[in-house]
């Protein structure tokens, strides 16, 4: 019976984290459009550009990862 609960639980995470991988991957999908990134350089709010702003958390992300 244990055995079966950590099957459980092994599958119930797999699948968390390849909903979290399709959703990253789906949101890259949208971004590497040339319209939609225009559309993002474009909008902003209060004169704050979007894709500007997204940068440097992106570069913060990349440089925890490589550690």
């Amino acid at each position: 019976m244990e055995q079966l609960d950590q099957n459980g639980e092994a599958r119930d995470t797999l699948l968390m984290l390849s909903g979290v991988a399709l959703v990253i991957f789906g949101a890259g999908l949208i971004l590497s459009n040339p319209i939609v990134r225009r559309l993002m350089g474009e909008t902003g709010l209060g004169g704050l550009n979007l894709l500007q702003a997204a940068v440097p958390d992106l570069e913060k992300y990349m440089k925890l990862r490589n550690m």
